[in-house]
């Protein structure tokens, strides 16, 4: 990952090289750095550079240090949209539409240029994490596949080859991680969704790995159509079931 450094620019260079790696989604927030000693023979570089470099990069908040604990990835990727403008959408359900609405948009645009740009390595990223997918389907592990769920998409993201695409990607699917818009448990949870969606993960990596870019924009479209789908169907159904318990609990015991 970390290559030597041309000895007229040292520490300037240094901070460069890292700042790329971060910007082009290679390091991410969170993600450790090598030990100083092992990070200065890696960019061959003295120790006193590599701290300037280092330095420089915590001044700018692209990486934090941690007494005792070594130097991390700052959390770099911001959220999309505010805390108030995101507790609004908590509080209006109809947002979890626009949501998947806008996420249909630009992941359809990422799964097209991914076609046109995907390297090796990211063919074989996505064919990994789709392989992974299917072993977690497999062993019925849901928790694992929506871990995936969100890594499959990263690496689309990564795959466009796009930097500001990536970041905004980034951004949006934090609100899937946290779960703040919708819980992709309840999606994950229904036995035929869990297969559905694993077909579409493997079709959207066919597109792209194949260099198909408007078969691949389709498939990632058909996908958020689906999950959009099956989100309100199981909206629809908790609340049947929300219902039902509550006629049980009131019924009588003994009717006549």
């Amino acid at each position: 990952m970390f290559e030597k450094v041309p000895h007229q620019r040292t520490a300037e260079a240094a901070a460069h090289q890292i700042e790329g790696l971060i910007l082009n989604g290679v390091l991410r927030p969170g993600d450790r750095l090598p030990a100083e000693r092992d990070l200065a023979e890696r960019m061959d570089v003295s120790r006193p550079v590599l701290r300037e470099a280092l330095k420089s990069l915590e001044t700018r908040e692209l990486i934090a240090s941690r007494h005792g604990g070594g130097t991390y990835v700052a959390d770099v990727i911001g959220p999309i949209f505010s805390p108030p403008v995101i507790a609004l959408m908590e509080r209006h359900p109809e947002a979890v539409a626009d949501f998947l609405e806008f996420r249909r948009d630009i992941e359809g645009i990422a799964a097209f240029h991914a076609a046109e740009r995907a390297t090796e390595a990211d063919r074989a990223i996505l064919t990994a994490i789709v392989d992974q997918m299917q072993q977690a389907y497999d062993a019925d592990d849901a928790r694992r596949e929506v871990e995936l769920d969100v890594e499959f998409h990263h690496a689309v993201g990564e795959a466009a080859h796009n930097m500001i695409l990536l970041h905004a990607l980034r951004s949006c699917y934090r609100l899937l991680e946290n779960g703040i818009l919708y819980n992709r448990k309840r999606l994950y949870n229904h036995p035929l969704a869990r297969n559905k969606v694993l077909e579409q993960h493997v079709e959207i990596t066919r597109c792209i790995c194949a260099g198909l870019p408007q078969e691949a924009k389709t498939a990632s479209e058909a996908h958020i159509d689906y999950v959009k789908q099956s989100l309100e169907e199981a909206a629809r159904l908790e609340n049947r079931n929300a219902v039902s318990e509550l006629r049980l609990k009131h019924r009588p015991s003994n009717p006549s």
